[in-house]
Formats: C-alpha cells, structure tokens, sequence
C-alpha cells in the first residue's frame, strides 16, 4: 500500500516489523495524518511519519496502518 502526505489513517494493529516497540501499542486505534509517506524510496518497508492525534510526530512501519479515506 502507497501512502501520500496529508492522507489519513488509523493505526488498527501491532506491525510485524522488527523496528515496532512495545510503546506503540499505545497507539493502535488511534489516528493520524501522514506528514512524510518517504516517497522518493517507495519501499514498502520503510518507515513513515505519522502525526498522531494528542501523541505528536512518529515514525511507525506501514503495515500498522489502515487508510481512513479513499
């Protein structure tokens, strides 16, 4: 999945990723705008940057996320 900045989303589960560390999982069902989706590597790996709602900017693994607008 390809995310785009200001795209909306919701992080809905604990990521597979080896980067994920147990404080995150104070974010799941929380939500956010992407603020840097990495574009100019568009590896499905990489990391993106996330403004979470009443949690700042963080750098979370894609597959944690699920978007909330088409």
């Amino acid at each position: 999945m390809v995310f785009r900045r200001g795209q909306k989303v919701e992080v809905f589960q604990k990521s597979e990723d080896e980067s994920w560390e147990s404080y995150m999982e104070e974010f799941i069902g929380l939500h956010g705008i992407i603020t840097d989706p990495d574009e100019t590597i568009n590896d499905p790996d990489a990391l993106v940057e996330v403004s979470l709602e009443g949690k700042g900017t963080h750098r979370l693994p894609q597959d944690c996320f699920r978007r909330l607008e088409a």
